[in-house]
C-alpha cells in the first residue's frame, strides 16, 4: 500500500519536481497522509516542503485542530503556518466561499514564500462526490470531467497526486504508520451538498454507481474535454481575429462548426474580453446564440456579442463601462492604458473615459480606425470635463497612444487550459 501511494506521489512530481513546494494540511486524514507522502519524497529528492493550514474560524475547535497541525509539522521538520479566513458574513454558500478563501490565501502565502506548486489532498471519493455533484447541476463535459490532477490557479500549480486512491486507503495507511489524525464534524452535516453526495453514493452502490464508476466516467469525459478544446482552439486560429481589445470571428467559418465548439469559443471570447474569472452561464450563452442566428445578439459579463458586417463580434459593452474612470498612465477598465504625448503637461484633471455618444459625434474620421460603430462607442478616450482631448481608437489620437494590457495569445492558450 504504501510502496502504491508513494509511486502516485512520483509520478505526479517526477521527472523533474520542484525545489520547493506546498503543501495544504487540514489535520483530515487525507491531508495528514499526504503530508507524509510529501515529506518521504521531498527529503529523497531534495525538495524543501512547507504546509500550510487554513482556520476557516467556523469552529470552535479549529484554532486547536490548526495547532495540533502546527505542532506535528515541527515534530517531522517541516516548516508550517496557519492563515485565517475572518471574511465571512453569513450570506451566500458558506463551502464555496472558504472553499475560494482557501485558494486565494495559501496562494498568497505560496507567492509570497516564491512556491509555486502546493500539493492537495483530494482523493477518488471526493472526485466522485464532485463528479455526483455536478451532475445534478447539469453540468456539461468539463464539469463531469472532474477535478484536474493539475491545475493553474492565481498563480499557483495545484497538484493532487491522489485522486485515484480511496479515503480508507489513506485512513489505512495512517494507522499502519502510527499517524494521528481528526475528523471534521462537518462531514456529518447533510446542510452541505458535498455530504449529501457523500451520503447518497452509499445509496447508489446497490445499482453498480461507486466511486470507481464515477471516476471512470470523469477520466473519460476528461478525455473528451481535450478533444474539444483542442478542436475549439484548431477553429479559433482559423476563424479568429482580435483588434483593439475586441474579438471578431469570420460568420462563415463559425456557421458550420459544432454547436459546442461555437459555445467554447463565444465563451471564452467573453471571458477574455471581460477579464471575468468565469464565462457566462451556458444557459445564456446557448439563447444568445439562437439570437445570432436571426440575425440579433445579446450581452453576457458586460460584452456585447452581435453579427457586424459578415462577423460576429465580441467586445466591450457600454453600458459596462460608462461609469468607468482612470488617470493618464492608469489602467481602465483593467485592460487598457492611455499615455499623453512627451511635451504634453498634465494639468491634473485629465480623465480616462468611455468614448459613448458624446465623444464619436466629436471623432469625425473614427471609422478609419476599421472599428465598427458599436466597437468605438465603448473605447478608451481621454476628457478635460465635457472637452475630448483624445480618442486613440476612433481616429482622434492626438499624439495620445493607447495601449492594451493583454495578449491576443493568452485567448487562444485559454481555449487549452479551462
Amino acid at each position: 500500500m504504501a510502496d502504491r501511494l508513494a509511486r502516485y506521489v512520483s509520478e505526479a512530481f517526477l521527472p523533474h519536481p520542484p525545489s520547493l513546494m506546498g503543501v495544504a494540511v487540514s489535520g483530515g486524514g487525507d491531508s495528514m497522509a499526504m503530508l507524509h507522502l510529501l515529506h518521504e519524497f521531498s527529503k529523497i529528492h531534495h525538495i524543501e516542503l512547507h504546509a500550510v493550514t487554513v482556520d476557516h474560524q467556523l469552529r470552535p475547535e479549529a484554532a486547536d485542530e490548526a495547532r495540533r497541525v502546527a505542532q506535528h509539522c515541527a515534530e517531522i521538520g517541516v516548516p508550517h503556518n496557519t492563515l485565517v479566513w475572518e471574511d465571512w458574513d453569513g450570506h451566500g454558500n458558506l463551502q464555496q466561499a472558504a472553499r475560494e478563501a482557501r485558494y486565494a490565501k495559501i496562494s498568497k502565502w505560496a507567492l509570497f514564500k516564491d512556491i509555486d506548486t502546493v500539493a492537495l489532498g483530494h482523493t477518488a471519493d471526493d472526485q466522485a462526490e464532485t463528479v455526483l455533484m455536478r451532475l445534478s447541476r447539469r453540468s456539461g463535459v468539463d464539469g463531469l470531467a472532474g477535478m484536474k490532477e493539475r491545475a493553474l490557479r492565481h498563480g499557483v500549480t495545484w497538484v493532487r497526486p491522489l485522486l485515484r486512491t480511496r479515503r480508507e486507503v489513506l485512513r489505512a495507511y495512517l494507522v499502519k504508520e502510527r499517524i494521528d489524525w481528526h475528523d471534521d464534524p462537518s462531514n456529518e452535516d447533510t446542510s452541505f451538498d458535498r455530504i449529501k453526495a457523500r451520503k447518497a453514493l452509499k445509496l447508489l452502490a446497490p445499482l453498480g454507481i461507486d466511486a470507481q464508476v464515477l471516476n471512470d466516467v470523469a477520466e473519460q469525459m476528461a478525455e473528451a474535454r481535450k478533444a474539444l478544446e483542442w478542436n475549439s482552439f484548431i477553429a479559433a486560429k482559423e476563424i479568429a481575429k482580435i483588434q483593439s481589445g475586441a474579438i471578431f470571428f469570420d460568420e462563415r467559418g463559425m456557421r458550420v462548426l459544432p454547436d459546442e465548439i461555437q459555445r467554447r469559443l463565444l465563451s471564452n471570447a467573453v471571458q477574455w474580453v471581460s477579464g471575468s474569472k468565469h464565462g457566462p452561464r451556458r444557459d445564456a450563452l446557448l439563447n444568445i446564440m439562437a439570437s445570432l442566428k436571426d440575425g440579433q445578439g445579446g450581452t453576457a459579463e458586460g460584452c456585447r456579442i452581435c453579427r457586424l458586417a459578415g462577423a460576429i463580434w465580441v467586445f466591450r459593452e457600454l453600458n459596462a463601462v460608462r461609469n468607468t474612470s482612470a488617470v493618464p498612465h492608469g489602467l481602465w477598465d483593467r485592460r487598457w492604458v492611455l499615455t499623453p504625448p512627451a511635451d504634453h503637461d498634465d494639468p491634473g484633471d485629465w480623465q480616462v473615459r468611455v468614448l459613448g455618444i458624446d465623444g464619436i459625434e466629436q471623432c469625425p474620421d473614427w471609422r478609419s480606425a476599421g472599428l465598427p460603430h458599436l466597437v468605438v462607442l465603448a473605447s478608451p478616450s481621454v476628457w478635460q470635463g465635457d472637452k475630448l482631448i483624445a480618442a486613440p481608437l476612433a481616429g482622434y489620437a492626438q499624439n495620445w497612444h493607447a495601449e492594451f494590457v493583454g495578449t491576443g495569445d493568452s485567448f487562444f492558450a485559454a481555449l487549452l487550459t479551462h
